[in-house]
């Protein structure tokens, strides 16, 4: 099976149409609609339902695409290994990091990265923690960063453990605490993170162990959003402490939430026994030496 044709129908489905597809991989289309239909032919049935100019995955083309991905992921592996010998001159870190956080923790590390292998081109992927998974399982990225607790399904390396606090107006009635219960928070709206956040899971199981179901007042993907929202008075939202130390200030204050159980603890991700790229295993060494 020839891996150009494999990567031909990957990019079809990625970019939902062959014209597209022909671009990414720099063809031509009849020559990537070649390549699939040679791909079919020797798999034995149809792997696309063409519909117009998009296209729909058969139930054998959801199976192929899946180990298309795992297999065009470990072609990228070696690549990236044999660079290694020619001292990372070349090489591709697919990496996926978390929209909260990433600023603080990862933006530095980034362009120190760059700064230490400037042959090495950076994928970079931001996304909830739960997407992230996803795309680490799948072959999209090599590595990721995801939020506790973190299946069996992944190697990991933790980065940051932080407490988490409320985020209140300076005039709430907690706001001169120095700590509160979550319990203290089951009658207030909480502005959550968007769907994906892993945070949002932990703290809907933490309000539910605790014998309430947390009140959702709005939704966002963007902090500086929620704080907004909480500045007029729509609800309270919990965050990461470091989050909050560098984000919040007048008309808003942060206090301590204390629960041992609803903690933000940040590992790096990578598919259990796989083998990394010496592109990721420099990027892991980074981080670990850094934070």
């Amino acid at each position: 099976m020839d891996l150009r044709t494999l990567r031909a129908f990957v990019e079809v489905v990625r970019q939902d149409g062959f014209s597209a597809a022909a671009t990414v991989i720099n063809a031509t289309q009849p020559t990537v609609s070649k390549a699939v239909k040679q791909l079919e032919e020797e798999l034995g049935g149809p792997l696309l339902d063409r519909l117009g100019r998009r296209v729909q995955l058969t139930a054998m083309g959801e199976l192929v695409y899946r180990r298309a991905q795992a297999m065009l992921a470990e072609r990228d592996s070696l690549l990236s290994e044999l660079a290694d010998l020619r001292g990372l001159q070349r090489g591709r870190l697919r990496l996926g990091l978390p929209r909260l956080g990433s600023s603080i923790l990862f933006a530095p590390l980034v362009a120190r990265y760059r700064q230490l292998y400037p042959g090495i081109e950076i994928d970079l992927a931001e996304q909830g923690s739960n997407r992230l998974k996803q795309a680490v399982l799948a072959g999209e990225l090599e590595l990721g960063a995801a939020l506790a607790p973190i299946e069996s399904d992944f190697a990991t390396q933790p980065v940051r453990a932080e407490p988490m606090v409320v985020v209140l107006p300076s005039t709430h009635e907690f706001a001169g605490r120095k700590s509160i219960k979550l319990t203290e928070l089951a009658d207030s709206s909480l502005i959550l993170f968007e769907a994906g956040f892993t945070l949002n899971e932990m703290i809907r199981a933490a309000c539910q162990r605790r014998g309430f179901v947390a009140r959702e007042a709005a939704h966002s993907a963007q902090p500086d959003f929620i704080l907004a929202l909480v500045a007029a008075g729509l609800g309270v939202a919990l965050l990461p402490r470091l989050v909050a130390v560098q984000q919040v200030g007048p008309p808003l204050v942060s206090v301590l939430l204390d629960e041992n159980d609803l903690r933000w603890e940040l590992s790096l991700i990578w598919r259990a026994g796989s083998i990394l790229s010496p592109a990721a295993k420099a990027w892991i060494d980074l981080v670990a030496e850094t934070t």
